[in-house]
């Protein structure tokens, strides 16, 4: 059995930060039931690129596919009476709320935290939203780059005396959003078996990236210095730690940030003049960086990688993304899946992220394919007791 089997959680996310958290809590066997609007339901539905061989158009965007496997999809009009009548039933009979609207949406619609608890004791409403349910900037639109901008974490990427420059991947939505909200629904159902009872889980994007500057604040709280882009010894400002091209153009990764790497990585380049360089001031440091660059231009990047497997150094090649995917490190923990998805009664194999989180006893799995719009939707209002009049009815009516 596994661990989440039993709960039900009702997610009305879209696009990416709330899709990532309830796929992990699918992928542990909840029963996640996507909520969807009737014009165009969860737009990554649409977005580019396409799966070129999938039978149905609704959901064969890749996009859609990487974030809503063991998913079910009820479409779902939730101005209309109906709707909300609907949706107030589902309620009753779950456990887990997930949505990403501004404040007071849901509450204008008559279905917020207030109004379903009174329905449902035991519901763990958890909204994620950039800025949380309170103070001058609840309402002010955003995105990762501006969670980033505020919390000072987008200051203190890029190079020395050059502008901010951004991630390949968003920081905010992804750990300080979407693993927040995971954390804050499991904390809060792990509580409900104490209390019997739920609670609001109000998760802001803004509040998790502040979170994520746990160990530079620790330090500027420490001797009131500011850290800067390119000057510390984690951001391009150490020789230690940083990034070189190889002769042939690749790039390496040298993290030797503690001395004994350090000493080992300088006597693997037979420069054991460098040892008691390692923590110079930044003027030096810049001379430093340039000394190892030049060492790793006179070899080829896999002359270097081979090299070094006879040192106890940090030293791995930069991938790009298509090499990650053939790493053996990456496949033997099976962060690479080739999942079947039967389509119309045939089997087509679709790629996808494996989850992170190892367990022994209660592995991950992937039990369902990513719905089409609004697939369940009559099967799940069958299961709350509606007959086929009533279903549609609704249809007819544009309940879903």
């Amino acid at each position: 059995m596994l661990p989440m089997e039993g709960i039900t959680v009702l997610d009305l996310t879209r696009l990416l930060p709330g899709p990532y958290c309830s796929q992990f809590l699918g992928d542990y066997g909840a029963c996640v039931i996507k909520v969807e609007d009737t014009s165009k339901g969860d737009y990554s539905r649409w977005k580019h690129p396409l799966f070129t061989d999938f039978v149905y158009d609704d959901s064969r965007s890749a996009y859609f596919v990487a974030l809503n496997r063991n998913k079910k999809s009820i479409k779902l009009n939730l101005k209309a009476e109906k709707g909300k009548e609907v949706f107030r039933r589902l309620t009753e009979k779950s456990d887990v709320i997930l949505e990403g609207f501004r404040p007071g949406v849901m509450d204008n619609l008559g279905l917020g935290y207030d109004a379903l608890k009174a329905i449902n004791k035991r519901i763990i409403y958890c909204a994620l939203t950039g800025y949380g349910q309170d103070g001058p900037y609840k309402n002010v639109a955003g995105h990762d780059i501006n969670y980033l901008a505020i919390a000072g974490v987008l200051g203190m990427q890029g190079i020395k005396n050059g502008r901010p420059m951004l991630a390949g991947i968003q920081i905010a939505d992804l750990a300080g959003g979407a693993l927040m909200a995971l954390s804050g629904i499991l904390l809060a159902l792990l509580a409900r078996q104490k209390t019997g009872e739920g609670q609001f889980v109000d998760i802001a994007m803004l509040d998790g990236a502040v979170s994520l500057l746990a160990q530079h604040a620790g330090n500027y709280f420490g001797d009131g210095r500011e850290p800067r882009r390119g000057e510390l010894n984690l951001n391009g400002g150490y020789a230690c730690y940083n990034v070189y091209q190889a002769k042939d153009g690749r790039y390496i990764a040298l993290g030797a940030l503690e001395e004994k790497f350090w000493a080992e990585f300088c006597k693997a380049v037979q420069r054991e003049d460098l040892i008691d360089r390692q923590l110079s001031g930044l003027d030096e440091q810049d001379a430093l960086i340039k000394e190892v660059q030049d060492i790793f231009s006179t070899r080829n990047s896999g002359e270097w990688l081979e090299h070094f497997k006879k040192f106890d150094t940090c030293v791995t090649l930069v991938n790009e993304l298509k090499e990650v995917f053939q790493d053996k490190q990456v496949l033997h923990r099976k962060m690479y899946l080739k999942e079947p998805i039967c389509i119309n009664g045939q089997e087509k194999f679709v790629e996808q992220v494996g989850t992170p989180i190892k367990m022994s006893a209660t592995p991950a799995q992937c039990q369902g394919q990513p719905p089409k719009y609004g697939e369940h939707t009559r099967q799940i209002l069958k299961d709350l007791g509606y007959d086929q009049a009533a279903i549609d009815e609704m249809s007819a009516n544009g309940v879903f």
